[in-house]
């Protein structure tokens, strides 16, 4: 039963189907995003499904969603009806995500608006070890290799032992290997070349990197592709 939605912080599992109808185990919707904008139609927050879930049963949030460039909003209702539509019609995108309830399935959304927050967006980008493999893609920054995060480590491109600081234009993603093979030297002093500039991020690296997606295309008429500077 949908009232059965979990709040969130709970470690109960969803499951999520794509558009073949098979479902799988994701704990707590992990890889879907929804898009959380203000009162003012402000993107705010990158929320996991559940908790959208959770806000719209609540009647804290409605659905927005992009049709042909229109928008159109739904409460929980009017979005399971939406989805009840789609069902029957047999309109369902290679991109969507579909969430199964006990006896029905309900899409998705990937935006919401929340009906009681009018602040603004944070433009602050937290500076941490998942923000830095975001911005640098999960490469190495000295042999332009790709890693799962369990392989990366962080580089001070001037040593910490030396003066350098924690800082977006210091600290670059680095394999294992490069890193101890650099150890507390400069780049130029080790012989080894950065692919690239490090700069602070001017938005969060997970929405940049969800931009570059289809499945959240929709998001793009709330926020503008940015770079990494």
């Amino acid at each position: 039963m949908i009232s059965q939605v979990p709040q969130s912080g709970s470690s109960a599992a969803v499951a999520v189907s794509g558009p073949n109808g098979r479902s799988g185990r994701r704990p707590g919707g992990l890889s879907v995003s929804v898009l959380a904008l203000n009162r003012n139609f402000a993107a705010v927050h990158v929320i996991s499904v559940r908790r959208a879930f959770c806000l719209l049963f609540k009647d804290l949030a409605e659905v927005i969603n992009v049709e042909s460039g229109s928008y159109y909003n739904y409460d929980f209702e009017g979005w399971r009806e939406q989805s009840e539509m789609r069902i029957a019609l047999g309109d369902r995108r290679e991109e969507d995500d579909w969430i199964q309830a006990v006896n029905f399935e309900i899409q998705a959304p990937r935006i919401i608006r929340l009906m009681r927050y009018d602040r603004l967006p944070r433009n602050a980008v937290k500076f941490n070890r998942r923000n830095i493999f975001l911005r640098d893609e999960h490469r190495c920054q000295y042999c332009g290799e790709r890693y799962s995060s369990a392989r990366l480590s962080l580089d001070h491109i001037h040593p910490r032992s030396r003066g350098g600081g924690d800082t977006w234009e210091n600290v670059v993603c680095a394999c294992l290997t490069c890193n101890v093979r650099k150890g507390g030297r400069t780049p130029q002093e080790a012989g080894m070349r950065l692919l690239r500039p490090p700069v602070k991020p001017t938005r969060s690296p997970l929405i940049c990197r969800h931009l570059n997606q289809e499945k959240y295309a929709s998001w793009r008429a709330f926020l503008k592709p940015a770079g990494r500077g």
